[in-house]
């Protein structure tokens, strides 16, 4: 979990969305029936924040035990 984000996301074959969302939104994620993962990326937050943030959701994704997340951010599922 420690490669560069972009090579990590592309060796799980991860799609990512960058889209213009509400400004607390950071992130979300969603799987495709196939298993596929599907990542959104909010397009005004900082870089550093995205980082923390697929590197969580893919981690939470992949079942792979993660340190928790700084305040105030946390990952919850649908």
């Amino acid at each position: 979990m420690d490669a560069p984000l972009d090579s990590l996301l592309a060796e799980f074959g991860v799609e990512v969305a960058v889209l213009d969302t509400d400004p607390g939104f950071t992130g979300g994620a969603a799987v495709h029936p196939d298993g596929r993962l599907l990542f959104v990326r909010p397009a005004s937050r900082p870089a550093a924040e995205w980082e923390l943030m697929a590197r969580a959701m893919l981690g939470r994704a992949l079942r792979v035990p993660m340190p928790p997340l700084p305040e105030p951010y946390e990952l919850t599922e649908l």
